[in-house]
């Protein structure tokens, strides 16, 4: 494949997420309804994932405030994730590879710690 195709493929499958996330914001700004945290259902617990709806619905109407109450560890690691984004497609259009480099995983790693460590903590 040629990576004009694995952009146009790549682009194609950011689009539907990107509509799909839309769709979605636009279901929870209008009903208020949300998917429930079945970590929390279960648990009583805040799992590491827990306000992201709430964070986004917020970044959405550029409220950084309210972005930052919802979770701020996920909020403090979204440029990361974001940098991460584009190293992984950049390197996928080139090379057509779709596994991590070090980058990548090293920083995934860290995403993952900090998230994990903040739901413990919010937690005691």
């Amino acid at each position: 494949m040629t990576p004009v195709k694995r952009a146009q493929r790549l682009f194609i499958g950011a689009a539907a997420l990107l509509a799909a996330g839309l769709l979605y914001a636009a279901f929870v700004g209008a009903t208020g309804i949300a998917v429930p945290c079945i970590f929390r259902a279960i648990t009583g617990l805040k799992c590491p994932g827990c306000g992201m709806t709430t964070l986004c619905m917020c970044l959405l109407r550029l409220d950084i405030p309210g972005a930052w109450s919802a979770n701020p560890a996920a909020f403090l690691m979204l440029p990361l994730g974001a940098a991460v984004a584009v190293d992984m497609s950049v390197r996928y259009i080139r090379t057509g590879t779709k596994a991590a480099d070090r980058f990548s995983t090293v920083s995934l790693g860290i995403i993952a710690a900090v998230l994990v460590v903040y739901a413990i903590i919010r937690n005691i």
